[in-house]
């Protein structure tokens, strides 16, 4: 009997979580990252106290709305790459996983913001986040190492890697365990950051009275980032 109270006791204490979570992203999506725990209880008609027995603290709250942000992109990367069929089509594989990663910050923009855009003022995030952040990065790389690997990288064009920067590289290979050289993993570095700089560019209103067909243009730009590395 004790056993099932405890079952019973672990649901709804999971079900209160997810609730709490809810609430806090629909208060993002309408405050950005100005989270009170209060109004999170106010929304949910629970006192203050009673919510601060799920999360201690608003950065308790934050770091498990940017986890499950992280684990939901990556997720989004994982499912693209996995469904791809034309697996030596290194190019369209990254395109693919691109075009993941825009639909999922357009269907979920406050919690894009929250991981990808400014820094939350005072919010420090603890070592927990370093495992999802890392999911869609290491599909990418992955990409790159397999075309590689199946010796279909196309030569690729680049300037000179300063020696001090070419150091900094390998000790980031070293550090996130990635079997890149230094040139190849500038270039695959330099489009990931130009990977969610073109999403933040549309989500974020750039190109407003620009572009209209958003999607062509986007299909553009991660096609360019592709050939940037070789793929092919």
């Amino acid at each position: 009997m004790a056993e099932r109270g405890t079952s019973i006791r672990a649901r709804v204490r999971a079900e209160l979580t997810e609730e709490i979570k809810k609430a806090a992203r629909a208060q993002l999506a309408v405050e950005g990252a100005n989270l009170s725990l209060r109004a999170v209880a106010r929304e949910l008609g629970m006192a203050s106290s009673a919510v601060y027995r799920y999360f201690a603290s608003r950065d308790e709250l934050l770091t498990a709305l940017i986890i499950d942000a992280y684990d939901a992109l990556g997720a989004a990367a994982e499912t693209a790459d996995a469904r791809y069929k034309r697996r030596t089509d290194f190019a369209g594989r990254w395109v693919a996983v691109a075009r993941a990663l825009r639909e999922w910050a357009l269907t979920a923009p406050s919690e894009y913001a929250l991981v990808l855009g400014s820094p939350v003022p005072g919010y420090r995030a603890p070592r927990d986040t370093t495992g999802p952040a890392s999911r869609t990065p290491y599909v990418l790389v992955g990409i790159v190492a397999e075309a590689r690997d199946a010796g279909q990288l196309a030569p690729a064009d680049g300037p000179p890697i300063p020696a001090r920067l070419r150091t900094e590289l390998a000790a980031l290979a070293r550090t996130v365990e990635v079997d890149l050289d230094e040139p190849l993993l500038a270039r695959t570095l330099a489009a990931w950051s130009q990977l969610y700089g073109a999403i933040s560019f549309e989500l974020f209103g750039q190109l407003d009275n620009m572009i209209d067909r958003r999607a062509e243009w986007f299909d553009y730009q991660a096609r360019g980032m592709a050939a940037q590395i070789g793929l092919c």
